[in-house]
């Protein structure tokens, strides 16, 4: 189908079924760290809190090294294949793992195979995850009108910040009002995982009714060989390494605000869990009510004036929002300070999709976006609670708001050596 021939109606269904497995894939990526302290204990023998959620995490961290496997394989079967069918796959991959994690029996009833189970588990979801940005981000950049490209590919953060709030949404619920610690414990742990795989076929419904880009049928006549392998990509040097140096400081910027904050302000802050949780909860929202404004003020102004705004911004404020924010007692100013943070990293976030997808051409796109992406993000994303934990243990905390700070000069120096990709998209070239 021609894009001109699209309907509005098609396009925000494309919006929709495209963004739709990020919001579910980082929902269950987000239950299962949430919920370990609950489950750990049915998975492993018994032994203390410690070893227990150790290994919890463990497994977790295989997780995130799958994802660079899964950026390879799912970008080139959406290469290959169609950006479709490498999005069905990567969701119905995703609702196996759920359905896993929830029906596997424990370790007293099955002994070894109920941490074996959870591995395998944990490993589809790895892979599942690991593809779903590179195929999902190319597809939205490709379903856009030229002139909406930043405001579409926005809606990924959108919703893989949604799935954050979901999970914490739920774990609130449950908590709250539904079941005692006992319970949770015992079997209610096992529920977001079963909403996971519903979610799921939800999505895998949504997206089975898209439509496929007209960038990837236009290359249908391209030879096999050239489409969707590493010796292709391989052609596209500078893309790559663009795409590793535009990752690297906002990735890391990313993890700190959301992902690690809610320890940040237990841990160092000494909030409460519950201040903290709300102070997550609130300005993840935000956050994510922010990506469309910003990805619309792109196909205004271009992508590389958002991008250098978080470098320059990252690269001063970093430290002193980090160290005021350790200094803070006040709840409310805590959430201002880390509202300001978030506010600079929508630079990056916001269209950091679509910038990759510009650089590359449809027959390596998916791989080009995925691959890359998913090595940065695991090596400096995955790490960046472990490196801020051991710094605090080290009782030099203060290095980590400098270690942020480097990545994101890094990227900032990136971001000033490259062209503005909504004047050179290779996706008008399509």
């Amino acid at each position: 189908m021609n894009s001109s021939q699209i309907t509005t109606t098609q396009r925000i269904k494309a919006i929709v079924g495209g963004s739709i497995g990020n919001l579910v894939e980082w929902y269950d990526w987000y239950a299962y760290a949430a919920f370990a302290i609950y489950f750990s204990n049915s998975f492993f023998p018994d032994s203390d809190l410690t070893a227990q959620l150790l290994n919890t995490a463990g497994i977790f961290a295989v997780g995130f090294l799958m994802r660079p496997v899964g950026g390879w394989l799912f970008g080139s079967i959406a290469d290959r294949v169609g950006r479709k069918k490498a999005m069905t796959l990567s969701v119905l991959l995703m609702s196996f793992g759920s359905l896993l994690i929830a029906l596997t029996p424990t370790y007293k009833t099955i002994g070894v195979l109920a941490p074996l189970l959870l591995l395998i588990a944990r490993l589809l979801q790895g892979l599942s995850v690991g593809g779903e940005y590179g195929v999902s981000a190319t597809y939205l950049s490709e379903m856009a009108t030229n002139d909406r490209r930043g405001f579409y590919s926005s809606f990924q953060y959108v919703t893989l910040i949604g799935g954050q709030l979901i999970a914490l949404g739920i774990q609130l619920i449950l908590q709250k009002l539904l079941l005692t610690e006992a319970q949770l414990e015992d079997w209610g742990w096992r529920i977001p995982f079963v909403i996971g795989a519903l979610l799921s076929v939800i999505a895998l419904y949504l997206r089975s009714n898209l439509h496929e880009t007209e960038a990837f049928e236009n290359k249908k006549d391209v030879g096999e060989k050239k489409k969707g392998t590493i010796k292709e990509l391989l052609k596209h040097p500078k893309a790559l390494l663009t795409v590793v140096g535009l990752t690297l400081g906002g990735t890391l910027a990313f993890y700190t605000y959301t992902t690690y904050m809610q320890k940040f302000l237990v841990n160092t802050v000494h909030l409460t869990k519950e201040e903290s949780t709300l102070i997550s909860f609130i300005s993840l929202f935000i956050f994510a009510c922010l990506q469309p404004v910003f990805g619309a003020l792109s196909d205004k102004i271009g992508r590389r004036p958002l991008l250098l705004s978080f470098g320059i911004l990252g690269t001063v404020f970093t430290y002193p929002l980090l160290n005021a924010l350790s200094h803070t007692t006040s709840m409310w100013g805590a959430f201002f300070l880390i509202m300001s943070a978030l506010i600079i990293v929508s630079g990056y976030t916001s269209i950091n999709a679509v910038v990759k997808a510009e650089l590359f051409p449809s027959e390596v796109r998916a791989l080009g976006v995925g691959l890359p992406y998913a090595l940065t993000v695991a090596i400096f994303g995955g790490t960046a609670e472990y490196i801020a934990l051991w710094f605090k243990q080290a009782n030099v905390e203060h290095y980590f708001y400098w270690y942020i700070t480097i990545c994101i000069f890094f990227s900032f120096v990136v971001y000033a050596r490259m062209k503005d990709t909504k004047e050179t998209s290779t996706l008008d070239k399509d």
